[in-house]
């Protein structure tokens, strides 16, 4: 697939996803660099902002099947990954599948599930494969996890740990409108939700040509040098007490080359590594506890990291 025929699929993509999500353009730009990467994404906010109609609203955008998992404190893994049942009929066991056997899943409040739960996505979300009785199951191609969570200051949640929040390529926060886009939403919703008549614009096949096209987006030596410098100069902060890791530097490798193809061009930049320094690293970092008593966040790190660390000026194409 042409890299151009891709900016124009992640296009119609975004324009769909517009019309059940007001004034959030980045936002769902950066849903669908996850998408094109292959890769899990987390959207973190709070109550009623939009987080689970904007997943729901991929998966109605995308030709693939779709499940959702309402995790709860009660939930068993098996109700994720599925489980072999005994058939009195024919004397044997039949493996019935879980909701995580679908192209996209939906995680809703994933923070709500205990830790043992939560970890029954660690296997399926690194090698897209989950392990039953003994047995490897291979899940479908392309499958992308989207978790929704509350804040974890919320009654009633359980932090994520951070081998699950590393598996996560991006963090995605949406925040409240302005007030101008909050009486459009109104508007918008007066009759029936617009969600209720978003159709399919992209097939299953030319999401996987997506997927592999954006792998030839040029990135140069000088911006992978930085990449690597972004990530190791959060190694080495005092109010750091866990820096970024590989899976960090490769995430921002990818999402690079994404983001590139959806702006129209073959080759990565250091703006588009600057832009998703914050949604791909920040997830990944744990502050001091002493800094975090100041108030510290993982995002100012970043921040600051971006400030600190200078730009390639080699050639980049």
């Amino acid at each position: 697939m042409e890299l151009a025929e891709v900016q124009r699929l992640a296009q119609d993509l975004a324009r769909n996803l517009e019309q059940v999500i007001v004034g959030k353009r980045r936002e769902i730009e950066l849903l669908l660099v996850g998408l094109l990467c292959q890769g899990h994404v987390l959207i973190e906010d709070v109550p009623g902002v939009g987080k689970t109609v904007l997943a729901r609203g991929l998966a109605q955008s995308l030709d693939c099947s779709f499940s959702r998992i309402q995790f709860t404190p009660d939930l068993l893994p098996s109700d994720i990954t599925g489980s072999s049942i005994f058939n009195q009929q024919t004397r044997q066991f039949e493996f019935r599948a879980g909701p995580l056997l679908a192209h996209i899943v939906l995680a809703d409040e994933i923070n709500r599930a205990t830790p043992k739960t939560q970890s029954a996505l660690l296997e399926a979300m690194e090698e897209r494969q989950m392990t039953i009785d003994g047995m490897a199951r291979a899940l479908p191609s392309p499958f992308m996890v989207v978790a929704t969570q509350n804040p974890i200051e919320y009654e009633g949640t359980f932090p994520l740990p951070e081998a699950q929040l590393d598996r996560f390529l991006l963090r995605v926060r949406l925040g409240y409108l302005p007030k101008a886009q909050e009486i459009e939403m109104m508007e918008r919703q007066q009759f029936e939700h617009p969600i209720r008549g978003l159709r399919a614009v992209v097939a299953q096949e030319q999401l996987l040509g997506m997927q592999e096209a954006i792998k030839h987006a040029h990135v140069s030596q000088p911006v992978k040098q930085y990449i690597a410098e972004l990530t190791s100069a959060t190694r080495q902060l005092e109010a750091v007490y866990l820096g970024a890791s590989p899976r960090g530097s490769l995430g921002l490798f990818r999402t690079g080359q994404a983001l590139a193809v959806m702006r129209g061009r073959e080759y990565v930049l250091p703006d588009d590594v600057k832009e998703l320094a914050a949604p791909v690293l920040a997830h990944r970092i744990i502050v001091d506890p002493a800094a975090r008593m100041r108030n510290l966040t993982a995002a100012e790190v970043i921040a600051d990291v971006l400030q600190r660390t200078p730009l390639p000026d080699a050639e980049l194409s």
